[in-house]
């Protein structure tokens, strides 16, 4: 019954690709106790427990990292966390997740950039017809 409901919320998975999907994430889950999978509006996506998406983590260690190339990972972490109010024990799950599946995350990262690159072009544009 649940199989089947998940199935129905999922156009395009049949049972044994969902199968398949939820099997795949309970071992990831075996490995990285702090991550759970759950649907958005983008899509499934790994996400800590009690926090954000491991691809928000992800890209705020990669934005922290290029502001501050000369920071030790410790401090890195610690700017972060400052910045995020995400706990250093969420922080370093989400980069083992991170270690773990790079093409998965890194793909979410590169698919939020471009949303928000497209969202400000299309906002200069607006302005740009606006001062006409």
């Amino acid at each position: 019954m649940r199989l089947s409901r998940f199935v129905a919320a999922h156009p395009g998975l049949s049972a044994s690709a969902a199968t398949n999907l939820l099997v795949d994430e309970a071992l990831r889950g075996q490995d990285h106790p702090m991550i759970i999978f759950r649907d958005g509006p983008a899509g499934r996506r790994a996400r800590l427990i009690g926090g954000p998406d491991v691809w928000e983590v992800a890209r705020a260690v990669r934005n922290a990292r290029a502001s501050e190339p000369d920071l030790t990972p410790d401090a890195l972490l610690e700017l972060v966390g400052d910045t995020s109010g995400v706990p250093a024990g969420l922080l370093r799950a989400a980069i083992d997740y991170w270690a773990a599946f790079p093409d998965e995350i890194d793909s979410w990262i590169d698919r939020a950039d471009a949303e928000a690159s497209e969202a400000e072009q299309r906002w200069h544009r607006e302005q740009a017809l606006l001062a006409r």
